[in-house]
């Protein structure tokens, strides 16, 4: 099972988002202002580096390359039991999400590992 999958909301809307702002990618908040939400960015917008882990290289249909997904590595040391699907439901997420304006955040939800 893969550590990090979409839902077919998720999909739709990361292809859709692709379609308007080039690659993608996405940077799991670790809490503060937005909570636990995944925030997606053009891909290389986020900059991660040594604190980081690249969890995956999400492949989506319909999307060229992959989607990656980043976490900070504090945070995954603490959610390393887990698979993470990415989700989607209405409301306002981040303004700093390029998914923001659409009316709509994307949504972590968290299983423990089998």
């Amino acid at each position: 099972m893969p550590v990090v999958s979409v839902t077919p909301a998720a999909a739709e809307l990361i292809r859709s988002l692709r379609g308007r702002h080039g690659p993608l990618m996405f940077h799991q908040s670790g809490g503060c202002c937005d909570g636990s939400a995944p925030m997606c960015f053009p891909a290389g917008e986020f900059r991660t580096g040594s604190s980081d882990v690249l969890l995956a290289s999400l492949a989506v249909d319909g999307v060229t390359e992959p989607v990656e997904f980043w976490m900070s590595k504090s945070q995954w040391e603490l959610w390393k039991h887990t698979t993470l699907t990415v989700d989607v439901v209405p409301g306002r997420g981040s303004g700093f999400s390029l998914e923001a304006p659409e009316g709509v955040r994307f949504l972590i939800r968290s299983h423990l590992a089998p």
